[in-house]
């Protein structure tokens, strides 16, 4: 066990752990503790995280035929919509931010809570309001304009619905910007006596990153969307063509949010990950100043890149050129985190539990998303491959099977912090295999059929695709294994696994130096921050606090 420790005696005086402070439903739906919040949002992420995985299914068992049998064209193009849009704005985007962040932020930090706990929990409660807004206008009516809400698609819908699920996503944006400023506040002012800059965890410049990008785009999101409910309901013209508007301009308007939000999506994963990898290669990690550099270079260059998506759009082949550039560029802070990864793993004492191997899948779907992202920033091959399945295969290599690996490999490492028990490593390491293989096996064929000419959002397609859907559908039962799995585990845990003390995996960030799970207050005394810098010291080399 690593020297880094706290006064473990006056842990252990700080009162019972948040699990048993108060067991009342009220005492969780007003909780003001950080920990509790992030359980709320767990189990909210966790309920969308299967709707929108519930219509991924649908579609992909209707698309095992070239003629669909289960359903029409309308509910077809309802089901995309709805996975679109809950997986992307109620999944994607908030879940490792608000479950894992909310969690570990103010451990990482030495802090007893975040800078504004009751902001904290109005920011869940905006959340529900605004899923539940855009699931019933999905379910009970009729939107089918993708996640996107392109224009003209949402002026050809004239019941309010359309409206009703753009203000669903305008609600959940400020839930997104209350969670933002909280993180960035808490950081610039509770961080411990010490803990410099320069010494934070990796996971926690990650959740800067990303919240400086909520902060800073989310409100143009918010913007765009109220001026198309606006159009809608007051009958202006502003993106709906047929009024004179220009729906050109709301792609602008749209990606310039959009194309940042995949780095709110990716960018706390990256930090997950290299948590993971320091602590289970048994080395600090390679180039920490680099890795930060990094991931502020990816937050401030993924605000200019917003025009790659508008390669057709008719845009001056002058901007194609600069965006395309961009997009390269973007590409470079990446790379680095790959290599600085790969050579944190070099010579190390690799061990692998699953938490390893979920980190390592992420690492290379990740790789694959991003060289495949490199296609798409070339203009003539963009031009070939727009609005086809290699952006689908594109999309989700990057934001399904590198975040949602990201997120699976955080829940299982900190697992034991969050629960006080430890899981069955077997069952975890085969979920995490299943998933890899599942991944692969679903997304990797319509990488080919994409560059073949098959376009996305078809209901039916020339039966010469049919191999690569069917394997795509085969590859999708797998991954519904893969994700359905720990859920049984996890929850025979919290009933029959074996306590797992303060430090189950001998490392070394702060967090594991209160027990599990922690106390309410989480520190008894703030702790003082002596040596750094921050990432992996072997056993008598390790950080002091």
């Amino acid at each position: 066990m690593s020297d880094a420790t706290l006064d473990i005696e006056g842990l252990h005086d700080a009162g019972p752990d948040y699990l048993r402070a108060g067991h009342s439903v009220l005492s969780w739906l007003g909780a003001i503790d950080h920990k509790r919040i992030a359980i709320l949002y767990a189990a909210s992420t966790t309920f969308f995280f299967f709707v929108g995985g519930m219509a991924a299914t649908m579609i992909r068992a209707e698309l095992v035929a070239p003629q669909g049998h289960f359903f029409t064209n309308d509910t077809y193009n309802k089901l995309f919509t709805l996975h679109g849009i809950v997986m992307v704005w109620f999944f994607l985007v908030p879940v490792i931010p608000t479950t894992l962040g909310n969690f570990l932020l103010p451990l990482m930090l030495g802090a007893r809570d975040l800078a504004f706990p009751r902001l904290n929990l109005f920011s869940w409660y905006l959340n529900i309001a605004g899923g539940a807004l855009t699931i019933a206008a999905i379910l009970f009516g009729g939107v089918a304009t993708g996640w996107t809400f392109y224009e003209p698609f949402t002026s050809f819908y004239a019941n309010g619905y359309v409206t009703l699920a753009l203000m669903g996503v305008f609600v959940v944006g400020f839930s997104t910007i209350a969670t933002a400023l909280n993180f960035i506040v808490t950081i610039h002012t509770l961080r411990a006596p010490g803990l410099t800059w320069m010494r934070l965890p990796l996971f926690v410049w990650s959740l800067y990153a990303t919240s400086l990008i909520m902060i800073l785009a989310t409100p143009v999101l918010a913007i765009t969307l109220l001026l198309v409910a606006a159009e809608r309901v007051f009958d202006v013209a502003v993106f709906d063509p047929t009024r004179g508007g220009d729906p050109i301009l709301f792609q602008h308007l749209f990606w310039f949010y959009s194309h940042p939000a995949v780095y709110i999506m990716i960018l706390p994963g990256m930090g997950v990950v290299t948590e993971i990898i320091t602590c289970f290669a048994r080395r600090r990690v390679f180039g920490y100043a680099t890795m930060v550099m990094a991931l502020l270079a990816i937050a401030v260059i993924g605000f200019f890149v917003w025009g790659h998506h508008m390669f057709v759009s008719g845009q001056s082949s002058y901007s194609n050129l600069i965006f395309s550039f961009l997009s390269f560029m973007v590409a470079v802070p990446s790379a680095i985190k790959v290599f600085n990864w790969t050579a944190t793993l070099y010579r190390g004492q690799i061990t692998f539990e699953a938490s390893m191997l979920y980190a390592l899948g992420f690492v290379g779907l990740f790789t694959m998303g991003g060289l495949t992202g490199l296609f798409l920033a070339s203009v003539p091959i963009d031009v070939h491959v727009t609005d086809t399945y290699f952006v689908v295969a594109h999309f989700h290599y990057i934001m399904v099977g590198g975040m949602v690996s990201a997120f699976f490999g955080g829940l299982h490492f900190w697992w034991p912090k969050i629960t006080g028990r430890l899981y069955s490593e077997n069952w975890a390491r085969t979920a995490a295999m299943l998933m890899f293989l599942g991944f692969n096996l679903t997304f990797f064929p319509q990488y080919i059929m994409g560059y073949l000419g098959m376009p996305r959002r078809y209901h039916t397609y020339p039966p010469e695709f049919q191999v690569y859907h069917v394997m795509s559908s085969l590859g999708a039962v797998v991954l519904a294994v893969a994700y359905l799995l720990p859920l049984f585990y996890l929850t025979a845990s919290l009933f029959r696994g074996r306590i797992a003390g303060a430090n189950p995996w001998d490392s070394t960030g702060l967090e594991w130096t209160t027990t599990s799970p922690p106390p309410e207050h989480n520190f008894h005394t703030t702790p003082r921050i002596t040596r750094g810098p921050y990432g992996y010291h072997p056993p008598g080399e390790a950080a002091r606090v």
